[in-house]
């Protein structure tokens, strides 16, 4: 009878430090969730979702092909994806808020926090990392991003249906991350208007609205010969710089915008757009795909005065370009169009003395 009771207490006892342990271990695993915001893996990711107090909203995804969208209408830039994921990896926890703080942390991050949903492919069964089956896209993170801390050292976060905020931190960054997590399109779309190799151009036509007789044609043959036509009377131009032409068709191989310009004031834009457009580009590749830009003069700067002494009537350093259809508005940079924007005579051996930047 002593050996069944003794035996019984033994079975209460190891049972209550059973549950003792459960409930200690279920709490640290609880808080140590509530202050992971690393992921271990960003190769997986195929979505992220962020959207601030302002109600602006930004989707990015990945496509089958490994590259990124924006809101499922724009390319993404590269370099700053790979920033935004080097985040999600390396982000790591300093310390809980104190308390003494934590009440006005909150209140500040219910006004101005930025929330963010990151989503993965994910398996339902998933054993040792060698056996996975019934893929799927799940989120796995939810947190809100606030300001920076007073030293700008390190960043507020919340996890979703937690209420300690923590401050976080990037190893090697002597600064904060909320700058990172902007959810405004622009800032998140590839500028690039022109990327063609010279295989890859069938023709590129450039057009000066205002000087129709340096306007012209260049139609690529590849291994065979270049054209050059001019656009008023639809004839071959002679004995131009083939070299020169080459290094035109090159010069498309990487070319961007500077700054996307789309909010601003209607009227200026307007009155921008119905003045004489100073060049026209007009590329089009073997697959008969077409990309085109307009390029407009951009007032000159109060001040900018030549050697002698008289204003500048245009901007020497950017011009106003529309991209996109024309569906976007854009400042572009001469030291960037200048390779592209050079007249027919620039192509004209006897030409070659009158050149400069005349042509602005």
């Amino acid at each position: 009878m002593k050996k069944n009771r003794f035996i019984f207490l033994a079975v209460i006892f190891l049972a209550v430090i059973v549950l003792i342990l459960f409930m200690t271990n279920s709490g640290t695993t609880f808080k140590r969730a509530m202050s992971n915001f690393a992921i271990d893996d960003t190769s997986n990711v195929t979505k992220i979702f962020m959207a601030d107090k302002n109600n602006n909203t930004l989707v990015l995804s990945r496509t089958v092909h490994g590259t990124w969208i924006v809101n499922d209408k724009y390319p993404a830039q590269k370099f700053n994806i790979d920033i935004l994921l080097g985040t999600f990896l390396n982000i790591q926890v300093r310390e809980p808020v104190s308390k003494a703080a934590h009440d006005n942390i909150i209140r500040i991050m219910a006004a101005s926090a930025v929330k963010v949903e990151i989503y993965q492919w994910v398996y339902r069964i998933d054993l040792f990392g060698n056996f996975r089956f019934f893929p799927h896209e799940k989120m796995t993170k939810s947190y809100f991003v606030g300001g920076a801390t007073q030293s700008n050292r390190g960043t507020y976060m919340l996890m979703e249906h937690s209420s300690e905020p923590f401050i976080t931190y990037l190893p090697g960054l002597r600064g904060f991350v909320s700058s990172r997590y902007m959810p405004i399109e622009k800032y998140w779309r590839d500028y690039t208007i022109f990327k063609k190799t010279i295989h890859e151009i069938r023709e590129v036509k450039i057009e000066f609205p205002a000087d129709p007789k340096n306007s012209f044609l260049v139609r690529n043959n590849h291994e065979k010969s270049v054209e050059m036509i001019s656009l008023t009377d639809n004839q071959l131009v002679r004995n131009f710089d083939t070299l020169k032409v080459m290094n035109l068709l090159s010069s498309f191989r990487s070319v961007s915008f500077e700054t996307l310009i789309n909010d601003i004031d209607a009227r200026r834009k307007d009155s921008i757009l119905g003045s004489v457009p100073f060049t026209i580009i007009t590329v089009t590749d073997t697959l008969g795909g077409v990309t085109g830009i307009k390029t407009f003069h951009k007032q000159g700067e109060p001040g900018n005065i030549d050697y002698e002494g008289h204003p500048y009537p245009w901007d020497l350093d950017r011009m106003y370009a529309t991209v996109n259809e024309g569906k976007d508005f854009t400042l572009v940079q001469f030291y960037v169009f200048d390779k592209i924007i050079r007249p027919k005579m620039f192509y004209l051996p006897e030409q070659k003395k009158s050149l400069g930047k005349a042509t602005r």
